[in-house]
């Protein structure tokens, strides 16, 4: 035998130990339902979502590539869609409104590392959970992170690279920059 086909035996028998394991089963359904293409994906994905989250309205579209943790503690309205390859992670606690749309590579993280006690690690000052709260008619804009503890409130704007970070944000204001800031209003 020649050592390619040797190599492609190793992964067949790799791949009939994961099929064995219920977990590594999971995470094949997990992964197949992410990556699979077109509306049918996009469907497939907003049910399968919606029945995991703490709560999911109605019309929920979930685009290819989006990542959740703790997705027990995610709260979606009414005809939300979530772009692709976003990345939520949920642990502190997320809330996204009624018609909420992101674009492709957005990022709302609800838990950040301690790193207040220079005497210690950072890896030993455990993390602090800061629910984000996202209201109705907000659009998120591509790559844009919302930091732990962000309330957005109905109409925002965020446009495409924003960190947005914690601070009083008022209806319809349009976002932009690092740190985020109100560079104007809708109209």
């Amino acid at each position: 035998k020649d050592m390619s086909e040797y190599s492609f035996m190793r992964i067949l028998k790799r791949f009939y130990w994961d099929l064995l394991d219920p977990d590594e089963r999971k995470y094949l359904l997990y992964y197949s339902i992410a990556q699979f293409p077109g509306l049918t994906g996009d469907f497939i994905r907003g049910r399968f979502v919606a029945k995991r989250v703490k709560s999911a309205g109605s019309g929920l579209i979930v685009q290819s590539g989006t990542r959740f943790r703790s997705i027990e503690n995610l709260i979606l309205g009414n005809n939300v869609v979530i772009g692709y390859d976003n990345f939520i992670q949920a642990y502190g606690g997320v809330r996204i409104g009624n018609n909420v749309m992101t674009a492709p590579g957005v990022k709302i993280w609800s838990v950040n590392h301690n790193f207040e006690d220079k005497n210690s690690l950072i890896a030993d000052q455990g993390v602090k959970k800061a629910e984000v709260i996202i209201g109705d008619d907000v659009w998120i804009s591509s790559n844009a992170f919302i930091l732990p503890g962000v309330v957005l409130p109905d109409g925002v704007v965020v446009s495409a690279g924003s960190v947005v970070g914690i601070k009083a944000y008022n209806p319809y204001a349009i976002l932009a920059g690092n740190p985020a800031r109100v560079i104007g209003l809708r109209r």
